[in-house]
């Protein structure tokens, strides 16, 4: 062990603390049955098996109020390794489920015995005939599959609120819809054609001419069975009624039996079964989409009602005048919502009755627009609509064509359940309900919901697809209490009858059955339809193989069983409900844990006793999967909708894990850094004479004999070392302080490229332009602060963060002039970062000050002033992290467009997990973030591969076996005269 390696216990979560009643049992503290993990790792491989404790904690939660801990997990890389599960399962008498977001709100995505992660390694997105179809994988996101479909004009049917997480292997699992698709956007109805592997292991592509045939070859009592089935639906008309009835608005609960009346083939039947089948009648391993146009022309208002009931009333009249969305919000769902950035604060005081419309109108040309606005403005000037905050009264209540208004609507719209589950009371249980009733009956349905809410004690909050006539409501309880437990079975009775015995309605409109309403699922459906659903689930499965107790269950408490407590955890995590959309854009999501997932391993900690076997094998492994291997970038907190921050929790807990000599020593560091900077360089300069060979063997040496998280790597991209001295400047004629960030004042620019450094090039560029520049004399021995706030140690950052800012106050006389800084990191760190640990008077200093990236700086004021005198055919950009959260990633766009004729953005593109040393520490980890970004890059050749921060470009250059240099070193060639 190394000398340095910290104590896991350093992250205890306290020691008075009660066991929770659905902790994992201390025999669970091992993982995986030692027979089953070697069983599977003898028919996969040791990379496709995942079993121990932390691995299986971490896939018991989704999104859901449910929580089963698997006995292993598969990590399936392809068919051949899913085939294989299956077969295994039906030989040893076993269950599997399929998991890939766990974004689903009903337990779908989650089992007891073999879990199997089709996230990992299926995404994919083939865009066919046009744009007309596309090919996609079911790992691959909404977003990310429609980010390749925009150059063509063309979007998926289905537009789930979750797009920016969930998996299209779930959405047409579930038959997700969203806000527009309605009944006739869905996966149901667009789908063109489904590759799936059957219980049997039996791979079927619909589009095969021949698949039929072969169907037949392979699977005859099947093909038999279906056939029965749908000559017996279709002899029974008053049944054949019902299922189109029942169709007639939004209903995923159960499966599709109008798949038996509009498959003529057992093939097509399958296509459609397996629509909303949520995983238990085979796995979709691609999905071809009939896709639909993007009509890029958009007016938008968001109107606010004294009412819910007033509001539904004004719903038909929309979708009448052509509203392709009508959304509802309530007034608990608009005072949530505060929590999500942009929306104004005054929401938080709105009347508790008042209830908004987001109305959409979308077109192919402005004529058809304006035809649709001039509809609207008749109908809203019929409407009585409030405006009882001052925010409402300013902005709301009318048509809007502005793309930044519409975006902030549709972002607090998208974000109910996490806004409404992050103000829930801590400790409670979240519960998401989604039915429909015909649309012209929702004012009714409406106030019945609110009677029934209130009979039985709950305050819900009420948002939905109102023009489908879809609401989702949201409840809160302690499933650590009984009493509450039965207040919220007595509701979901009560509910459910009422929605089916006063409605005719969908018990689930979008969500898919899951474990809360497969016991009501006959109540719905009726027994002749319920027992044709159970007749097909056992003709497709016979042994039962495929998530049982997902959509059908004869256990009426069933959604009572598997209800998960939710412990209270540090502060920044506590709103959590484990949505996962923080998951696509962490880092270490596919190499160690996501954001939710070091969540959910704190909340098992916590329900543990103090000391028990489970929490000790929990902590072991923390320490690497959870804390060391975070970026820290905190873009999970840019994807979480109510901004929770498990970057800034893991550099708490990197703190935590300090020792108060290791604190001193970095404060030490902070305060003697014009020494430590130096000897840096000395050390970069001194390395460029030493193969790197030896340093790779010197450095791997000392990491195993320190500790791997305080020696960095020797990579062979590290650049040389940069001049000793900095450009020349003169302050009188300046009209702003340029800031070399101490990365550009240790490293050089890329190796090979002839021409100035980045603090030459700034200097040159803004002199060119008419606005000079000028670099203090004493910059040497500042610093962001980031390298001590990034690694946790909090004294250090103090030291640093009130030079650099004291420093930057008397540079810029007091503010009067902008501080520019060449690295993107450093700005977010100087800018923001550094607030929290300055004295009182140093905050106000910082307040006068005016912090801007060089991004910013070129393009906003250099460019307009330069003349471009050449350009390169190509280039790729790697926007950092940093610059989403100083939203400036389209000033280096702007850059990268001035200086080459083509210009790409890779859609994979996120962080790069290089984080200052990160990489150097962790070079596995920036090696998993970067892989879907570099083999976008590397599939084509570019001209030029641009960033704006030094140690980012290092990471891209590892990555990808490109060079990448700042967007600023090619504005400086573009316009040199």
């Amino acid at each position: 062990m190394p000398v340095l390696e910290p104590n896991p216990r350093a992250l205890r979560a306290g020691t008075k603390r009660r066991p929770a009643p659905d902790r994992v049992p201390d025999l669970q503290s091992r993982g995986a049955p030692k027979h089953l993990r070697e069983e599977l790792v003898a028919l996969l491989g040791p990379d496709r098996v995942l079993g121990t404790i932390s691995d299986l904690v971490k896939y018991a939660s989704d999104a859901s109020p449910y929580r089963f801990v698997p006995q292993v997990v598969v990590v399936a890389a392809d068919v051949d390794d899913v085939s294989a599960v299956l077969s295994y399962a039906r030989g040893k008498g076993r269950e599997v489920v399929f998991r890939a977001a766990g974004t689903s709100l009903n337990g779908q995505a989650q089992g007891e015995d073999i879990l199997v992660d089709v996230r990992r390694h299926w995404a994919g997105v083939e865009v066919l005939d046009g744009g007309a179809r596309a090919r996609i994988r079911p790992g691959t996101t909404v977003v990310r599959a429609n980010a390749a479909l925009a150059p063509y004009g063309r979007v998926l049917g289905p537009d789930p609120a979750s797009a920016i997480a969930c998996t299209i292997g779930g959405v047409v699992a579930n038959n997700a819809s969203g806000m527009t698709a309605g009944t006739t956007r869905d996966s149901y109805r667009t789908v063109s054609s489904l590759t799936f592997v059957l219980p049997s292991g039996t791979v079927v592509d619909t589009a095969d001419p021949a698949a039929d045939e072969e169907l037949a070859r392979a699977e005859p009592r099947l093909c038999a069975g279906l056939l029965a089935l749908k000559a017996e639906i279709e002899a029974d008309g008053e049944l054949t009624a019902r299922i189109r009835a029942k169709y007639a608005i939004k209903n995923t609960n159960g499966y599709r039996l109008d798949a038996f009346l509009d498959g003529a083939t057992p093939v097509e039947i399958l296509r459609g079964l397996m629509v909303g089948s949520e995983g238990t009648l085979g796995f979709l391993s691609e999905v071809v989409f009939d896709t639909v146009p993007l009509d890029r022309m958009v007016a938008t208002a968001l109107l606010f009602f004294p009412s819910l009931p007033a509001a539904a009333a004004a719903v038909p009249r929309f979708t009448e005048a052509g509203a392709l969305a009508v959304e509802l919000m309530d007034g608990n769902t608009l005072r949530a919502s505060v929590r999500v950035s942009g929306v104004p604060a005054d929401w938080a005081e709105l009347p508790g009755d008042t209830t908004a419309l987001l109305v959409e109108f979308r077109a192919p040309d402005a004529s058809a627009l304006a035809a649709y606005e001039e509809a609207a403005v008749r109908v809203v000037a019929d409407l009585e609509l409030v405006a009882p905050v001052a925010s409402v009264a300013d902005t709301c209540n009318v048509f809007t064509r502005d793309a930044r208004t519409i975006a902030g609507y549709w972002k607090a719209r998208k974000a109910f359940v996490a806004a409404v589950g992050g103000s829930r009371p801590s400790g409670t249980t979240l519960i998401t309900e989604d039915f429909a009733v015909p649309p012209a009956r929702l004012a009714e349905a409406c106030a019945e919901l609110l009677d029934l809410q209130a009979r039985h004690g709950f305050d819900a909050a009420v948002a939905g697809h109102a023009a489908h006539g879809n609401l989702h409501f949201l409840l809160a309880f302690d499933a650590a209490d009984p009493s509450d437990v039965e207040r919220y079975a007595a509701f979901m009775a009560e509910f459910c009858k009422l929605t089916v015995e006063r409605f005719d309605g969908s018990l689930k409109a979008e969500h898919a059955t899951g474990r809360n309403i497969a016991p009501f699922l006959e109540l719905e459906w009726g027994p002749r339809a319920t027992e044709l659903m159970w007749r097909t689930k056992e003709l497709v499965d016979p042994d039962g193989v495929l998530a049982p107790r997902v959509v059908l269950d004869r256990d009426p408490q069933a959604h009572l069983r598997g209800l998960k407590t939710i412990p209270t955890v540090e502060p920044v995590a506590d709103p959590c409900i484990e949505c996962g959309f923080c998951e696509p854009t962490c880092p270490s999501v596919d190499l160690t844990t996501s954001p939710r997932q070091r969540i959910v391993l704190r909340r098992e900690m916590t329900r543990q006793a103090d000391g028990a076997p489970v929490e000790t094998s929990l902590l072991e492994s923390y320490g690497y999967e959870a804390v060391d291997t975070c970026a820290g970038d905190s873009t999970c907190k840019l994807a979480c909708p109510v901004g929770i921050d498990t970057g800034a929790l893991m550099k708490s807990f990197r703190h935590a894990r300090h020792s108060s000599r290791e604190e001193r020593i970095a404060a030490l560091a902070a305060r003697d850094f014009r020494t430590v900077e130096a000897s840096a360089r000395l050390a970069v300069a001194a390395a460029e004479r030493v193969a790197d060979r030896f340093l790779e063997t010197a450095t791997g040496l000392l990491r195993r004999a320190v500790r791997p998280d305080l020696v960095p790597e020797w990579l062979p991209e590290i650049p040389g070392a940069a001049a000793r001295r900095l450009p020349r400047t003169h302050r009188p004629a300046a009209v702003a302080v340029y800031y070399p960030a101490c990365v550009n004042r240790i490293f050089g620019g890329p190796e090979g490229r002839p021409g100035p450094s980045l603090p030459e090039a700034v200097v040159a560029l803004s002199a060119r332009a008419g606005r000079p520049v000028w670099i203090p004399d004493d910059v040497a021995g500042t610093c962001c602060a980031t390298i001590w706030h990034s690694k946790g140690y909090e004294r250090g950052t103090e030291v640093m963060a009130n030079r650099i800012v004291a420093a930057a106050w008397g540079w810029t006389a007091g503010g009067r002039l902008p501080l520019v800084v060449d690295a993107s990191s450093c700005t977010l760190g100087i800018a923001r970062e550094v607030v929290p640990y300055l004295t009182d008077d140093n905050r106000e200093l910082h307040a006068a000050l005016t912090v801007v990236d060089s991004l910013v700086w070129a393009a906003d004021e250099l460019l307009p002033r330069l003349d471009v005198r050449r350009r390169v055919a190509s280039a790729v950009v790697h926007p950092t992290c940093s610059m989403r959260h100083l939203g400036d990633e389209d000033r280096l766009t702007t850059l990268a467009e001035a200086c080459a004729e083509e210009v790409v953005v890779p859609l994979d593109a996120g962080c790069c997990a290089f984080a200052g040393d990160r990489g150097m520490l962790h070079p596995e980890l920036t090696a998993s973030a970067t892989a879907r970004e570099a083999a976008e890059v590397t599939a084509r050749p570019f001209d030029a591969h641009l960033s704006a921060n030094r140690m980012c470009e290092i990471g891209m250059d590892r990555a990808t076996g490109r060079t990448y240099h700042s967007a600023l070193l090619e504005l400086e060639r573009a316009t040199r005269p």
